[in-house]
């Protein structure tokens, strides 16, 4: 675990690949207890530590998720994720390149719960939801294309399945049409930016996530 920020309030770790935010019928150690006990050995903190989970994210991929450290920002946090005052910025790999550089994606997802994926659509349907991102090419190599994506929603897979209807699955994103998995069971996509203002002190935070360790990822880091 690796922790990119820190304060009395909140904190922002690197996820792995791998790696469950929040415990689940799989038994695995979530995220979460691995983060707790970091705060608990690090402040010598007695009895429970207290750990707010405000957002996820899936399973295959890496990057930055926030942690409440108290209650006060456990609520505010909550709120600003409900109202898009979190921005979040992503990186993709894919092998199929846009038609334009870059642009926006307005679908409607529809959620398939035993099937743990969803479907987009071109137009409003029974039980669907408002997904709307955008995405900008930034890297190219000769097999693979580098998306920008800034989520305006936050949908169950929404850049998985909106990526992929637009005929740009992530690299070894099986779920969603890619051509095959990556050997370590990851999806090529990362949790790259968060941006915020702090729910206490309101001072503006910008944390940014390392690239995954791995040669194709390395091969783009041009920052």
């Amino acid at each position: 675990m690796q922790v990119v920020y820190e304060d009395n309030h909140i904190i922002i770790v690197n996820k792995e690949c791998g790696e469950i935010v929040q415990g689940d019928k799989t038994g695995d150690v979530p995220l979460s207890e691995t983060v707790k006990a970091y705060i608990k050995e690090k402040y010598a903190k007695p009895g429970e530590v207290f750990l707010g989970v405000v957002h996820r994210l899936d399973r295959p991929v890496s990057g930055l998720v926030v942690f409440a450290r108290t209650s006060k920002a456990l609520a505010r946090l909550n709120d600003m994720f409900r109202n898009n005052e979190v921005h979040k910025t992503y990186w993709a790999l894919t092998q199929e390149r846009p038609k334009e550089m870059e642009g926006t994606l307005t679908h409607w997802l529809v959620r398939n719960e035993k099937q743990n994926k969803s479907y987009a659509y071109d137009r409003e349907h029974p039980h669907s939801k408002k997904a709307i991102l955008q995405y900008k090419v930034i890297g190219a190599s000769d097999r693979y294309t580098l998306i920008e994506v800034n989520l305006l929603t936050g949908r169950h897979h929404q850049i998985r399945c909106q990526l992929a209807k637009m005929g740009c699955p992530i690299k070894g994103d099986l779920k969603y049409g890619a051509k095959r998995s990556n050997p370590d069971g990851s999806i090529s996509l990362l949790a790259r930016k968060i941006e915020f203002i702090h729910p206490v002190s309101k001072k503006q935070i910008v944390a940014e996530a390392p690239l995954p360790n791995d040669n194709l990822w390395k091969s783009f880091n041009r920052q």
